[in-house]
């Protein structure tokens, strides 16, 4: 039997990267999985893909910043699998590489939308559901930046942060009914994405990428970047009845930074 075995989950950024690793591990782990992103064709190949193993998925194309994407997923989640009782809020959009000055009102509102509100809105309407099952699991999968900031990404470290705060505040709120709420701060996590921050933090401050590569590395005492599997795991520890008694938490997966 799976750690999750007869959990629904819904996994938002659900199309590559750590959303699909993630959507993929909770199928093996014994959940029903709703995998949901903006991308059609990527979030349908991930879903079609924990089908072929025998394990239940559905895709959604799904902007999670948007309210009404948000509220018809959870009903399709609900309809299709009965209920709903797992959230990983992972969604979000890097943003630009920009000084303050050059960073536009658009691309902050783009940035918060992306990573920030898509979390309120999921967990908005996760949660009535969570309360029909009587219990409940939410990760905000938030970023080493929203703890220790990162220059030239104020959206991003701004909206990391966020969702820190909205996991402790949601973890109060939401302890007497059973629902608990935890956080995982990724650091440099291999992959597409941390190569083009790299690049972006590379060119922003004049040094080149092999440059901004060591200092990345240099910052995490165990001298190596973290993978999408170790993000997941994480995740599927809070998801599951291992962590049965924490709730409010950040778990800082990034090499053993101590300063997040």
């Amino acid at each position: 039997m799976g750690l999750l075995e007869g959990r629904v989950a819904l996994i938002t950024g659900a199309s590559r990267g750590i959303g699909r690793a993630m959507s993929e591990r909770f199928a093996r782990e014994g959940a029903a999985v709703v995998c949901a992103a903006r991308s059609a064709d990527q979030v349908k190949e991930t879903a079609a893909g924990i089908s072929a193993t025998g394990a239940r998925a559905i895709a959604i194309v799904c902007d999670a910043g948007v309210e009404d994407d948000v509220r018809r997923t959870v009903a399709i989640a609900v309809k299709e699998f009965g209920r709903l009782d797992t959230l990983v809020n992972n969604a979000g959009d890097a943003g630009p590489t920009k000084t303050v000055q050059d960073y536009l009102v658009e691309d902050w509102r783009y940035t918060i939308d992306s990573c920030l509100t898509s979390s309120y809105l999921c967990i908005r309407f996760a949660v009535p559901e969570m309360l029909k099952a009587g219990h409940g699991a939410i990760v905000n999968i938030s970023s080493g930046a929203g703890r220790r900031g990162l220059p030239f990404r104020i959206g991003y470290c701004s909206a990391k942060a966020g969702q820190v705060g909205m996991t402790f505040g949601m973890a109060l709120e939401l302890a007497p009914h059973n629902i608990r709420v935890n956080c995982v701060a990724p650091g440099a996590v291999e992959g597409e994405r941390i190569d083009s921050v790299i690049a972006g933090q590379a060119a922003a401050r004049g040094i080149s990428i092999e440059q901004m590569r060591k200092a990345m590395l240099d910052r995490a005492p165990l001298k190596r970047m973290v993978t999408a599997n170790d993000i997941v795991d994480a995740t599927v520890f809070f998801c599951s009845d291992m962590a049965r008694s924490i709730s409010g938490q950040v778990l800082a997966v990034n090499g053993g930074d101590p300063a997040g």
